[in-house]
C-alpha cells in the first residue's frame, strides 16, 4: 500500500503540502478551519506522522513557475533555463508546475491559475513582464522569487546574473583591441537586465572617453519584450555589443544580408553563451552566465521562505566569464587610423 504523504494530504485539501507541515506541527499561518480540516483528512487517510529521525519530516514543496509567453520559445533561453529549474527543483524533493502567462492576461493583471488554485506553497518568476504585472505577483501573499530580473523597489527576492560587469568587460574588449566606434543592440527600458548590460557598455564607453552616438543604439524589441527588426543605420561602427546572443545572431544575420562579414568588416558580441539551432556559423565571443548556479540559489531562497524566512528581500548577483571567440577581432593599425 503505498504511503500517505504530505503532499497528498494537500491535495484532498486544497492547500500545499507547506500549509500541511505547518497544520500537523501545530504552527501558525492558516484559519483554524483549514488546520481542522487538514487534521480530519490526515486522520481519514490514515497518515502516518514521520519519526523524528526520519527523511519524511521535510515537506516537499509545489511550486509555480511563471514565464511570460513573449520569452517560452521551445529554443529560447528561458526555455533552456526552465528545464534546469525543473530538474534542480526534482532534485531537492519538490515539484515545478509551469504556467505561461499570456499578454491578455498580463495587461489584465489577471492572477495566474497556480495561485488562484492555492495548489502551490512559492512561486518563481522566469523572464519579466510588464512591472505592474510582478509587482501584483510579488504581493499575493505567496514567497516569491524572480529569477534574471529585479525590481528596483525590492518587492521580492531575485537572482540575477552579473550583467553590468560583463557588458562592461565585453565592451572593454573591443577597445582594448583598437574599436572606438562601438554600438549596442538592445532596448534598455524592457528588462532590467537589458538595462544593467547598457550600463555595463556605457561606463566602458564613458571611462575610455568615448562618444556614443545614439544613431549606433538599436532596439531589439518593443518595451514589452517582443523582437521587432533591427533597424541599421546606414553608417555602421567598426563593432556591436549585443544584449543577448539570440541578438547577435539576428544582428549577424542583417549585416550579411547587407554584404558585410563578421569579423572582417564588424566585430560583434553577444550575452548569455547560449546556442542552439539558429545561432550563427560564427562561433560568438560573449558572456557566460552561470545559470546552474543561479538556479541553484532562487530554489535555495524560494525553500528558505517557505520554511519562514523574514529576512529584507535581496538580489544575488551571480558571476560570470567573458568568452572570446571567433566573432570580433582586433583592428588593425590602418583601420584604427582612418
Amino acid at each position: 500500500m503505498k504511503k500517505v504523504t504530505m503532499r497528498d494530504i494537500g491535495k484532498a485539501a486544497g492547500v500545499s503540502a507547506v500549509t500541511v507541515s505547518k497544520a500537523l506541527a501545530g504552527k501558525p499561518g492558516m484559519s483554524e478551519d483549514v488546520r481542522k480540516k487538514i487534521l480530519q483528512i490526515a486522520q481519514e487517510m490514515d497518515y502516518q506522522y514521520p519519526t523524528p529521525d526520519a527523511d519524511g519530516d521535510k515537506a516537499s514543496l509545489d511550486v509555480g513557475i511563471l514565464v511570460p509567453e513573449q520569452y517560452f520559445e521551445s529554443a529560447s533561453f528561458y526555455s533552456s533555463l526552465y528545464k534546469k529549474l525543473v530538474c534542480r527543483l526534482g532534485q531537492e524533493g519538490h515539484f515545478g508546475l509551469l504556467e505561461v502567462v499570456n499578454a491578455p492576461a498580463e495587461e489584465a493583471l489577471q492572477p495566474p491559475q497556480v495561485i488562484t488554485s492555492r495548489r502551490v506553497s512559492g512561486i518563481i518568476m522566469l523572464g519579466q513582464p510588464a512591472k505592474p504585472y510582478f509587482r501584483m505577483i510579488a504581493s499575493c501573499g505567496l514567497p516569491t522569487v524572480f529569477l534574471d530580473f529585479y525590481d528596483e523597489q525590492g518587492t521580492a527576492d531575485s537572482v540575477v546574473g552579473d550583467n553590468t560587469y560583463g557588458c562592461y568587460r565585453l565592451t572593454s574588449h573591443l577597445i582594448k583591441n583598437g574599436h572606438t566606434k562601438i554600438g549596442f543592440v538592445g532596448n534598455a527600458r524592457a528588462t532590467s537586465s537589458i538595462m544593467d548590460r547598457y550600463l555595463g557598455y556605457y561606463r566602458a564607453m564613458l571611462l575610455h572617453d568615448l562618444p556614443i552616438q545614439e544613431k549606433w543604439i538599436l532596439k531589439d524589441r518593443d518595451d514589452r519584450g517582443n523582437l521587432i527588426p533591427l533597424a541599421l543605420p546606414r553608417n555602421l561602427p567598426t563593432a556591436f555589443v549585443c544584449n543577448c546572443d539570440v541578438v547577435a545572431g539576428r544582428l549577424i544575420q542583417q549585416l550579411k544580408e547587407r554584404g558585410l562579414r563578421v569579423p572582417e568588416d564588424i566585430s560583434v558580441t553577444g550575452f548569455d553563451d547560449f546556442v542552439t539551432a539558429a545561432s550563427p556559423e560564427i562561433a560568438l565571443s560573449t558572456f557566460r552566465v552561470d545559470t546552474d548556479s543561479m538556479i541553484e540559489l532562487a530554489v535555495k531562497a524560494l525553500t528558505e521562505r517557505c520554511q519562514g524566512s523574514t529576512k529584507p528581500f535581496g538580489r544575488v548577483v551571480v558571476s560570470g566569464q567573458p568568452v572570446y571567440r571567433d566573432s570580433e577581432r582586433a583592428l588593425d593599425s590602418a583601420a584604427i587610423n582612418e
